[in-house]
């Protein structure tokens, strides 16, 4: 099962980068950047709700436990693939891949990285109360 959510991860790598696509192209420039990051934001963690929500339903997380851990994995892969995609790829100092992280300054990228940790559990916690 742990498998399993490890391999859908990459599911929610695709939602990512289609958000972003879709950001970049329809509405960037008409509302500017920090408005489309906020956008973006949200409308990515409305499609990872979804897309929990699917994966729980359909393979069922067998313990609170066990949501927890496929929480912290995806929270993991998450934080190394931005860094090490920002850093390897893009070759972005430090400083530039930690400034939508900047509650302070208006970018709410942090609560990606929060929904990925706790939704396996709210959406375990979900469907083991509405099956």
């Amino acid at each position: 099962m742990i498998t399993t959510y490890l391999i859908a991860w990459l599911g929610m790598v695709v939602l990512a980068v289609v958000n972003g696509a879709i950001r970049d192209f329809a509405y960037k420039k008409r509302v500017g950047d920090l408005r489309a990051h906020q956008i973006s934001t949200l409308s990515l963690i409305i499609l990872f709700a979804v897309y929990f929500w699917a994966l729980t339903y359909y393979f069922p997380i067998e313990s609170e436990y066990h949501a927890w851990i496929i929480g912290a994995i995806w929270l993991a892969l998450t934080i190394l693939f931005e860094f090490g995609l920002g850093h390897f790829v893009s070759h972005l100092p430090l400083r530039k891949m930690l400034h939508d992280y900047n509650l302070l300054a208006g970018r709410v990228w942090v609560f990606i990285l929060i929904w990925t940790f706790i939704g396996p559990y709210i959406f375990f916690t979900f469907v083991q109360n509405h099956l």
